[in-house]
C-alpha cells in the first residue's frame, strides 16, 4: 500500500465505522442524487426539437444549451471545490443538490431561450463537486479494499440514469411538454436532498482544511496525469456514442426504430462495466485502468471494422459501454494521488470527463466531415484510448521511480 493511500485512510472524515444498514442508506441517498444529475444531463438530447419549437430557434442553436451545461460542469467543479474547502461534506452535498434541483425547476419555467441557456449553465455548476464529494463520502465509510466498489455504487445512479431515467424523462417530455421533464428531474433532486438530510450523519470540517490546501492538488503531477487519462482516454467512448444513431441507420442499414435499442445496449454495457469494474478495481486499481484502456483500443477498432454488420454493431456498442468499468478506478486513483487535497481532485474528474465528451464529439464530427462514414469514429476512439494509455503509462513509470508525486 502506498504512503498516499495510507494518508487517504488516515484523513477520512468523521463518519466512523457505520453499520451495513447505515452504509446502504447513505449510498442510496448519494446514488439517487447521481441518478438525478445523470438524467438531467442527458434528457435534453432527446428533447431538443421541442425546446427549439418553444423558443423559435433552430435545433442546432438549441443544442448550445448542452454546451452551456457542460461548461458549467467544467467551471463549477474546481471552483466550488476550492471555495467550499472549509465546508462539511454533508452541508456541501445538500447545497449542491439544492442548486441542482432549483436549476432544473427554474429551467422548466424559463421564459426565453437566453434565460434557459443561462439556467442550464448554472445547473451544471454543482455536477462535478457533487460526484467528487459523494465519492469521498462513500469511500470513507468502507474498508480500503472496498473503496472502488463504494465509489461505483454512487456512480451506479449515473449509469442507471442512462438506461432508465433519461428514457422515462424523455417520454414524459414528449408526452406532455419538455418543461415537465425538467420538473421531474428537479423533483428527483429534492428527493435526494431529503434522503441525504435523513441518512447522512453530520460531519465536521477536517482539521487543516483550507483553500490553500485544496489548491495544493494542482502542484501534484500525478493529479494532472490522472485527469489527463480521463480527459483523453475516455474521449473515444463519447466520439462513438455521439454518432451511434448515424452509424446504426447509415452504416448498418437498420431502421430508426432500432436506434433506441442500440442506445439501450450502450446503457446496459455501462451498468455492467460499472459493477464489474468496481470489483476489479478493488483487486487492482492500476491494472483495471490500464487493462480497460487496452480493451477499449481493441473493441473500438473492431467497431469500425464490423459496424456494417447489425449483430456486430450491437455487440460492440454493448462492449464499448462496458468500457465505463475504468471510471470508478480513475475516480479512486485521483483520491489517492491527491493526498490531503482530495475534494478538488475528485470533483475535477467530472470536468475532465466533460472535456472528453467535447473532445470526442468534436473529433468524431471532424472525421465524418472529411467524408468518412460514422463507423470511423471507432478509429478516433481507439487513437484517443492509445493516448490515454500513454498518459497512464507515464503516470505509473513516474510513480515507480519515486517521482512525479
Amino acid at each position: 500500500m502506498s504512503d498516499i493511500t495510507v494518508d487517504l485512510i488516515d484523513s477520512r472524515s468523521s463518519l466512523e465505522a457505520p453499520s451495513r444498514a447505515a452504509i446502504a442508506l447513505v449510498t442510496l441517498a448519494l446514488a439517487v442524487g447521481s441518478f438525478g444529475i445523470g438524467t438531467g444531463e442527458f434528457v435534453i438530447m432527446g428533447l431538443l426539437p421541442e425546446v427549439a419549437d418553444t423558443f423559435g430557434v433552430t435545433t442546432p442553436l438549441a443544442g448550445h444549451v448542452i454546451s452551456a451545461y457542460a461548461l458549467g460542469v467544467v467551471v463549477g467543479a474546481p471552483v466550488i471545490a476550492i471555495l467550499a474547502a472549509k465546508m462539511a461534506r454533508r452541508t456541501l452535498l445538500l447545497l449542491m443538490m439544492a442548486i441542482f434541483a432549483a436549476g432544473n425547476i427554474s429551467s422548466a419555467l424559463a421564459p426565453t431561450f437566453e434565460s434557459f441557456a443561462a439556467l442550464r449553465f448554472i445547473t451544471g455548476l454543482p455536477h462535478g463537486a457533487y460526484f467528487g464529494v459523494a465519492a469521498l463520502v462513500a469511500a470513507s465509510m468502507v474498508p480500503v479494499h472496498r473503496r472502488v466498489r463504494a465509489v461505483g455504487q454512487v456512480m451506479l445512479g449515473l449509469t442507471i440514469a442512462t438506461l432508465i431515467g433519461t428514457p422515462i424523462a424523455t417520454f414524459l417530455g414528449q408526452l406532455l411538454n419538455w418543461r415537465a421533464a425538467f420538473m421531474m428531474v428537479g423533483g428527483v433532486g429534492l428527493v435526494a436532498m431529503l434522503l441525504i438530510a435523513l441518512f447522512l450523519p453530520k460531519d465536521k470540517v477536517e482539521e487543516g482544511a483550507s483553500i490553500a490546501r485544496e489548491l495544493g492538488a494542482l502542484r501534484r503531477i500525478q493529479v494532472w496525469l490522472t485527469l489527463g487519462i480521463a480527459a483523453v482516454g475516455f474521449g473515444g467512448m463519447f466520439s462513438i456514442f455521439s454518432y451511434v444513431a448515424t452509424t446504426t441507420t447509415q452504416v448498418a442499414g437498420l431502421g430508426t426504430g432500432m436506434v433506441p435499442v442500440v442506445l439501450a445496449l450502450f446503457g446496459i454495457g455501462m451498468n455492467v462495466g460499472n459493477i464489474v469494474g468496481s470489483r476489479l478495481g478493488d483487486l487492482s486499481l492500476k491494472g483495471t485502468i490500464g487493462g480497460m484502456m487496452v480493451f477499449n483500443v481493441i473493441i473500438m477498432t473492431l467497431f469500425s471494422l464490423t459496424a456494417a454488420n447489425p449483430v456486430m454493431l450491437c455487440l460492440c456498442v454493448f462492449l464499448i459501454g462496458c468500457g465505463f468499468a475504468a471510471c470508478p478506478a480513475v475516480q479512486t486513483r485521483l483520491m489517492d494521488v491527491a493526498a490531503d487535497a482530495q475534494t478538488l481532485a475528485a470533483a475535477s474528474n467530472h470536468s475532465a470527463f466533460n472535456i472528453a465528451n467535447a473532445l470526442g464529439a468534436w473529433l468524431g464530427g471532424l472525421v465524418i466531415s472529411w467524408g468518412f462514414t460514422a463507423a470511423s469514429t471507432g478509429y478516433v476512439g481507439a487513437v484517443l484510448s492509445v493516448f490515454g494509455l500513454i498518459v497512464f503509462g507515464l503516470s505509473v513509470a513516474l510513480e515507480r521511480n519515486g517521482r512525479g508525486v
